[in-house]
């Protein structure tokens, strides 16, 4: 599967092209937290299958985002890590996340956003929430 071929010219269409997925930033957020095994992955984040977590995981590293290297304590074991490209998005993702309460707020919606804890066992390091 090449998603980078599928990309748009313009930069705002390729950013969101990029970041679209119900799961990208979540993984992004977790990962942020440091290196993680994949199922460390599925354990911390809620709703999440095998399946759309290695899409997820591959589409990443397609796109320079995430680096997937063997640990060394495990044969056939592997880690995800943010590359300085992925980490270079956390910035935009913490004011993603607050024009999203924003929104919420101006148009009468805040019941109806939900903790990162409600989806993310554990630190958000977006959040800056302890555990």
């Amino acid at each position: 599967m090449k998603v980078i071929k599928h990309l748009r010219g313009l930069p705002l269409e390729r950013a969101l092209g990029i970041l679209s997925g119900r799961w990208k930033a979540v993984l992004l957020d977790v990962l942020a937290t440091g290196p993680q095994r994949t199922n460390d992955l599925e354990k911390r984040i809620a709703g999440l299958s095998q399946k759309v977590l290695i899409e997820q995981l591959r589409a990443l590293e397609e796109h320079g985002l995430v680096e997937r290297r063997p640990v060394a304590s495990s044969p056939q074991g592997v880690e995800y890590l943010l590359t300085p490209l992925g980490e270079s998005l956390l910035p935009l993702l913490q004011s993603l996340m607050a024009w999203g309460t924003h929104h919420a707020t101006e148009v009468g919606e805040t019941h109806r956003l939900l903790p990162c804890e409600a989806v993310v066992r554990g630190r958000s390091a977006l959040a800056g929430k302890p555990d």
